[in-house]
């Protein structure tokens, strides 16, 4: 404890001492370990099969583990060890490393022999932007970051340059700088399988004028002189099923719509997000807005329908999937490159759900269209992505670079839910959690219950109440490092942190719900010990938050760090939580010490 004199007669008072074993790791090393004093390698493994489910853990691989934590625990105070064992802080020490004891998998575990439309895929929207949608710049380097963060699916946007002769890379009509598409491309080839081996698809969004449409065969040539045999494309102009993850590892495919004339008549909407911009930021607060549980979209007065049908986005809107028209405007090579075939039918956006029967085709909606579709056609929806492709983006008044919840994309089947990933937010997190899914690699495979029917022949109905299949149990023993990661007075100029936790369940709307802990008043190291019950109806596309604030009786209550997590990869027992900043990237020392259990109802029916 150090005392230090400041000015006004105030005293600061900053503990520096580390969390200490909570009473459930002391109790739980007095029942494993030799007369309550020492474990050993065999103890050890009892432990993570009794209480970890760790069955498959052998004897050696408990002594490889016990070597490991004491070299970490030692390593400033090298020292030979006469018997490998585990005394209780250093049992703690294990139960606390990120590194040793994760809260979930980290290798691929899940069938990658599917096709495409059987994934959830890490989606982002305008990748190449570095911040808002209306003046900052655009680059590589968000493509590059997005990339490293496991995104398997980037949007580029091409547009006539000022001179009209040539194309970009640019939100277009709005004042954000233009990037060359060769220096995108080959940033993608760099960095494409830096953190999954698994295919990267490239959404190449087309607003170029009929005079430039020439220029396509040059898009090609670079296409393929960049990306080489790493291109992969069909060999026939239509699938009836798509590749799976693992027939295209280390390959890049194109998502696109058929080259076509702008429509000019539908530049009105990028006018109508500058009215939108105060209002957006209003409403962001400085962990971005809490997420909905979008009861509402389900339940959405579907009355205008037709007039949201002809809305245009940054997509498909109002294009023919007509590949008649492909051919007179663009070059065959270009159209013979494209693996995801996009665009939508006239008329009424319910009748592009129909499918085709013989070939796979890309659907995208607005995230407005999404809710109004899922709020009368929602089994429809799901159908059509059994097997066809369904992109969802931000609507275009998110000016900010804000986003909406992902959520009701994935339970309708969506694959590519596309988030602004230039920015922060509650949102955001849900899909940084989401994809820690399956070992990171951005491809999840999506629930058995999306993929077929019903026992009675049935689609899914996300709008239909079920029982409860799964109970999990969550229980926040203490959360330790932020004196490690902050200054000494970053939440309090005088007092150590007042910090509080708030836990719950971000899923289907039955699902969704978030408790808090009481606050911790003056501590670095908080030890809350409450246990928290979930009942989860779909477990499949459950997710765990978890944050923490600091409590300010004057104002705003500080952020202190956020993870989430999928619960059907959590593993069961005492495991450690890293948290992350506002942003989604992991902080070197703050965490928590939490305990997970399952438990499902009895008899009853999950359908």
């Amino acid at each position: 404890m150090g005392n230090y004199k400041c000015c006004f007669c105030f005293t600061r008072r900053f503990t520096s001492s580390s969390a200490e074993p909570p009473a459930d790791v002391k109790n739980t090393f007095a029942v494993y370990a030799e007369d309550g004093v020492a474990m050993s390698p065999e103890q050890l493994r009892r432990f993570l099969a009794d209480r970890q489910g760790e069955l498959a853990t052998a004897a050696d691989a408990a002594d490889r583990i016990i070597e490991r934590i004491r070299e970490m625990r030692h390593r400033h105070h090298p020292m030979k060890f006469s018997r490998p064992q585990l005394s209780v802080d250093e049992f703690f020490h294990y139960l606390f490393s990120g590194e040793l004891n994760p809260a979930i998998r980290s290798q691929v575990h899940q069938d990658m022999t599917a096709p495409l439309s059987h994934y959830f895929i890490y989606t982002s929207h305008n990748s190449y932007l570095k911040g808002n949608q209306l003046s900052s710049d655009s680059s590589d380097v968000p493509i590059i970051k997005a990339l490293q963060r496991g995104v398997r699916v980037i949007e580029l946007d091409m547009w006539p340059n000022s001179k009209k002769d040539d194309i970009d890379i640019v939100h277009g009509r709005t004042l954000t700088s233009p990037v060359p598409l060769i220096k995108c491309l080959r940033s993608i080839k760099e960095h494409a399988f830096t953190a999954s081996p698994y295919p990267v698809v490239i959404t190449l969004e087309d607003h170029l004028t009929s005079d430039l449409q020439a220029k396509v065969a040059e898009v090609a040539l670079m296409v393929t002189q960049t990306f080489g045999d790493m291109l992969y494309y069909p060999k026939s102009e239509s699938m009836e099923e798509l590749p799976s993850p693992e027939a295209l590892t280390r390959r890049i495919i194109l998502s696109t719509k058929p080259p076509k004339e702008y429509l000019e008549a539908k530049s009105q909407k990028v006018k109508e997000t500058g009215s939108q911009k105060r209002k957006e930021t209003v409403e962001e607060d400085s962990w971005g807005k809490e997420v909905t549980d979008f009861t509402d979209e389900l339940h959405y007065d579907n009355k205008d329908e037709q007039d949201q049908d002809d809305e245009d986005g940054d997509d498909d809107g109002g294009a023919d999937d007509d590949d008649s028209k492909f051919g007179q405007s663009a070059a065959p090579e270009y159209k013979k490159l494209i693996t995801l075939r996009a665009g939508k039918p006239k008329g009424r956006l319910v009748h592009a759900l129909r499918g085709d029967p013989d070939k796979v085709r890309r659907l995208s909606l607005s995230e407005q269209q999404l809710e109004k579709l899922a709020a009368s056609h929602g089994t429809e929806i799901v159908r059509f992505t059994q097997k066809n492709m369904l992109r969802i983006y931000p609507k275009g008044t998110r000016v900010t670079s804000s986003n909406y919840n992902p959520m009701l994309g994935w339970m309708h089947g969506a694959q590519m839910v596309a988030l602004n990933m230039q920015g922060y937010g509650r949102s955001l997190w849900l899909m940084q959690g989401f994809y820690r899914a399956n070992g990171g690699c951005g491809y999840v495979k999506k629930p058995g219950f999306l993929m077929k029917g019903e026992p009675y022949g049935e689609v899914f109905d996300p709008k239909r109440i079920l029982p409860v299949k799964k109970i999990l149990k969550v229980k926040v023993y203490l959360g330790d490092g932020w004196l490690k990661d902050f200054k000494g007075t970053y939440f309090d100029n005088y007092s150590p942190p007042d910090f509080y936790a708030r836990v719950g369940i971000a899923g289907v709307p039955a699902d969704c719900i978030m408790k808090k802990t009481k606050i911790i008043e003056d501590e670095w190291a908080p030890v809350w010990d409450e246990e928290f019950v979930f009942t989860l109806t779909v477990p499949e596309l459950a997710l765990l938050r978890v944050e923490v604030h600091e409590y300010d009786m004057s104002d705003k209550d500080d952020f202190g760090g956020q993870t989430c997590l999928p619960v059907l990869e959590l593993r069961s027992g005492i495991r450690c939580l890293p948290l992350c900043d506002r942003k989604g990237t992991q902080y070197n020392s703050v965490r928590l010490l939490m305990g997970f259990s399952f438990s499902s109802e009895s008899g009853a029916p999950y359908y």
